[in-house]
């Protein structure tokens, strides 16, 4: 029997999860059992409990049928736990370590009390931790000087009933718990009515006075009583489970009166929240609490009186927005002037209806139409031919832009219409802050790549990379997404805690991998010609990623050698990060013949067809390129100093067979040995590969952008089934 088991319900949290888990499993004490308990979350996060339960014995998991809610969920959990203490952990928050250590001393040095009780700290997506306000109530000693019991009841400490009423504060001993006969009730405010009956109760109860618990603060999403809805009208009915109870157990009488006035209490601050109880609703809600508050008062008590602080409906929001426009009258006339005419327009054409038939696409800051939103795009064309679309392109690029599609110059006064006016914004990056999102309008991110290195608020602990990133202006980009588009799980777990906010993730595969599926042993052959490559020759599709740590783009490898080295058999295709496209010839000038820039090329997945292998570092390409089940060689020379720079994700050197796509060499030298060898294509290399693709290429098979069109622009609600890795033909090897 464990000492502890440690109940942790999952729902929709797969981008937390594994942390969680994590924090646990971790820990220096091992004597307890975790209990996973999935709730039949639609996310992955039922398939991460079996892994870690695949690894860990330790781990339980039960798989529920239905979903229950967080309440019964722990329920479930409670009935198959089997340790002396139960401790209830929600799935996106942390423990911190040593703490499983010093509540198995604390029960022990205290002879086994009823309840624990330890602090918490908020944990921000800024990197804040704020320990709670009531951490002073932890101390060894009270603000008298005098020394607080170790051990006590409800009536000897009452004011520990004004600390956080919550579950996951808390360690309860199992057996008195059942002898309680104490289970969670269905609700929103499922806490309230097991944690003053536990506390009440209890005949023992002890302090500990550390942080055992990092609480998630999470931006949007992920508190369920920070949402506007009726449901938290489920107050009522939890108040009169405590009540209930009460009535069950006359020795615990003394406390009617101090619960009648938490519960007015607690009724008012819901009342009263902003982000709570619908405005149209609040009245409603106000004339029920009022009518609980008589109900449980006690005989001879004073009433609690319950009314509206919160200005609701026209008023209250016209003080609002008078609050507003003082905040940013001044940037706001600024902004005025400088955009003139203009900007009288677009707030002219804001003021219009939203048109329904038009979309927005832009891709890479202005660039020409490229990577996901091009494909998406083209099927748009393709099955909803009646939407209009208007490409964002800087106007030097614009003579770039092939024929049939329309472009509008950033800033000019197509743009401001456009972006006033369209229903439906793709982007594989954000669109800029000076076009902010209207009601009704429907945002698609469909991101430019499978992240090696770190991304989003990542980038917080790597000021070289982040280039002073208003982190919080990112955030308010991210808002505005209603959906984000992945090309496998690992990103989805990425984009959701880098980039928290509340939109859908769509685990379609990247629609500019499509091509892979669909292009035919002609068209290879017409992109290798178009390239010059001769019949014969090996073509090695060079294609780094941008380093933050550096100004201006050089190759990491000296091109024109490496090509003399391999000699005239094999061609080097050099294709530099697209950030650096304003160098002249990108590092590349006097390589000779068997060297050929493509960094202007139009389409990378042209160059992947033509390429019989891929030589890369950190750039996502290679996630890309597997689809293609070729060659894959990672070179990276400055391993260490970009994991300092930047940061990544993977270890290419690990070894493993799911971190790296092939072998992994640090030198030019044994680059080329690699080749000459014939390593770089060995049973080895291939072993890598397959791993890498199960694990990265499942959602790719060639009917992404199909799968993003039906469900974005279409409405449709299930996605074409994807075929099975094993069953795809990606397109053939150069011959």
């Amino acid at each position: 029997m464990p000492r502890i088991s440690i109940v942790v319900p999952a729902y929709q949290v797969q981008a937390y999860l594994g942390e969680c888990l994590d924090s646990v499993l971790g820990q220096s004490f091992r004597d307890f059992e975790l209990i996973g308990v999935d709730d039949r979350s639609p996310d992955g996060s039922g398939e991460i409990l079996d892994e870690y339960a695949q690894s860990d014995e330790r781990v339980r998991v039960l798989h529920l049928p239905e979903n229950v809610g967080l309440g019964r969920a722990r329920n479930a959990g409670i009935e198959i736990a089997t340790g002396d203490y139960l401790v209830f952990l929600d799935s996106d928050d942390t423990m911190t370590p040593g703490s499983l250590q010093a509540i198995a001393d604390r029960l022990e040095r205290t002879g086994d009390p009823d309840v624990l009780v330890y602090d918490y700290a908020r944990t921000y997506w800024d990197g804040r931790v704020v320990r709670s306000r009531d951490a002073g109530q932890f101390a060894a000693v009270g603000p008298d000087g005098a020394e607080r019991p170790e051990v006590f009841t409800a009536v000897e400490r009452e004011e520990v009933l004004g600390l956080l009423m919550v579950v996951w504060n808390k360690a309860y001993r199992r057996s008195w718990i059942e002898k309680l006969g104490l289970r969670f009730p269905a609700g929103y405010y499922e806490d309230t009515p097991w944690t003053y009956p536990t506390m009440l109760a209890a005949d023992t109860v002890t302090m500990l006075d550390k942080v055992v618990v990092h609480y998630r603060q999470r931006r949007q999403g992920g508190n369920i009583l920070a949402t506007v809805s009726r449901k938290h009208f489920d107050i009522f009915g939890q108040y009169d489970l405590v009540f209930a109870f009460l009535d069950a157990h006359p020795e615990l009488e003394r406390w009617r009166p101090l619960l009648h006035r938490r519960m007015a209490e607690h009724l008012r601050t819901i009342g009263n929240h902003p982000d709570r109880v619908p405005a149209a609703d609040r009245a409603e809600f106000f004339a029920r609490a009022a009518e609980e508050e008589r109900r449980h008062r006690p005989e001879g008590a004073t009433a609690v009186p319950l009314s509206a602080t919160w200005k609701a409906g026209p008023a209250g929001r016209l003080a609002r927005t008078a609050r507003r426009t003082l905040r940013t009258a001044q940037p706001q006339l600024k902004r005025a002037v400088a955009g003139s005419v203009l900007g009288a327009y677009q707030r002219v054409q804001r003021q219009l209806p939203l048109d329904g038939e038009l979309a927005v696409f832009g891709a890479y800051w202005g660039r020409v139409p490229s990577c996901n939103p091009a494909a998406i795009h083209a099927k748009l064309r393709e099955l909803a031919p009646d939407v209009r679309t208007v490409w964002v392109v800087e106007n030097r690029r614009r003579a770039e832009v092939p024929a049939g599609i329309t472009v509008v110059g950033p800033g000019s006064r197509g743009y401001r219409e456009a972006i006033s006016r369209a229903t439906y914004f793709v982007n594989n990056v954000n669109f800029p802050d000076g076009a902010p999102k209207r009601p009704g309008t429907v945002h698609l991110q469909t991101h430019h790549g499978t992240p090696v290195k770190k991304m989003g608020l990542d980038l917080q602990d790597y000021p070289a990379a982040n280039g002073s990133l208003d982190f919080a202006k990112l955030l308010e980009r991210v808002d505005r997404w209603d959906y984000s588009l992945s090309s496998n799980r690992y990103s989805t777990l990425i984009w959701e805690r880098v980039y928290p906010s509340s939109f859908r993730t769509l685990e379609y595969g990247y629609p500019r991998n499509d091509v892979f599926y669909s292009a035919t042993a002609e068209d290879v052959a017409a992109a290798r010609a178009e390239l010059g490559i001769e019949p014969g020759q090996k073509a090695l599709l060079y294609a780094p990623t941008l380093r933050d740590y550096r100004a201006t783009y050089r190759p990491q490898l000296d091109l024109a050698r490496l090509a003399r080295t391999l000699g005239p058999d094999y061609v080097l295709l050099n294709r530099g990060h697209y950030l650096y496209d304003e160098d002249a010839a990108f590092g590349t000038d006097g390589a000779g013949g068997g060297v050929v820039d493509v960094s202007r090329h139009p389409s990378v997945e042209r160059l992947a067809l033509a390429a019989d292998a891929l030589v890369t570092d950190y750039s996502s390409v290679m996630f890309d390129y597997a689809n293609l089940d070729r060659p894959i060689v990672v070179f990276a020379d400055d391993w260490e100093v970009y994991q300092q720079t930047r940061g990544v994700y993977l270890d290419l050197f690990s070894g493993r067979a799911d971190e790296a796509p092939g072998p992994a060499v640090r030198t030019e030298e044994e680059l080329a040995e690699l080749f000459r060898s014939g390593d770089w294509d060995s049973a080895g290399s291939r072993a890598l590969r397959t791993a890498f693709r199960e694990r990265f290429c499942a959602f790719d098979d060639g009917r992404a952008a199909e799968r993003v069109v039906r469900t974005v622009f279409l409405g449709e609600r299930e996605p074409i089934p994807f075929t099975p890795l094993a069953d795809r033909s990606p397109a053939p090897r150069p011959q």
